[in-house]
């Protein structure tokens, strides 16, 4: 009984080592008219998490978190891809559809799991929105200085639709 207590104990020491050493900011910025072009300039500075970054058990809420983080920042590299005509305001709202997928996408695998779910998937409409919009660690999609992201595979499962800007 004693050494269950133990290996409980050092379950939770290694999960609170866990999320104080494996940093993933999040959640990220609403993108707007103020940080578009750091978005689309500056994405190749923010970090990436690739498939071997976390250990294999443990740290399921900041894997979760790591790939919408991964998958936003592949689509954003099609929503600054498009093309020149009225490029700000296409850019803008492709951005904003990007963000709001990977939020969601990230909330549904939260309510996957069965741990305690990320407290803005726990609202909604625009309650949920205006949630993820606060206490954020980059608002303005600044480059970590001095990092360079690797190689990652584009995420598919984003679709603009330029109808709804």
């Amino acid at each position: 009984m004693a050494r269950m207590g133990l290996v409980q104990a050092f379950g939770i020491l290694l999960i609170v080592f866990l999320a104080e050493s494996l940093d993933v900011p999040f959640p990220p910025a609403r993108p707007v008219a103020h940080n578009l072009a750091n978005i689309c300039s500056r994405g190749q500075g923010r970090p990436r998490y690739a498939e071997g970054f976390f250990p294999r058990s443990g740290a399921g809420t900041l894997k979760r978190r790591a790939k919408a983080i991964n998958r936003l920042e592949s689509w954003y590299v099609g929503c600054c891809g498009l093309p020149e005509d009225n490029w700000e305001a296409a850019a803008l709202c492709c951005a904003r559809q990007a963000w709001k997928e990977a939020l969601g996408q990230f909330c549904m695998e939260e309510f996957g799991t069965m741990t305690a779910h990320y407290e803005c998937c726990r609202k909604d409409g625009q309650e949920r929105w205006t949630c993820f919009d606060s206490e954020l660690p980059n608002p303005n999609y600044e480059a970590t200085p001095g990092y360079s992201a690797p190689a990652m595979p584009a995420e598919p499962g984003f679709v603009f639709d330029v109808g709804a800007c």
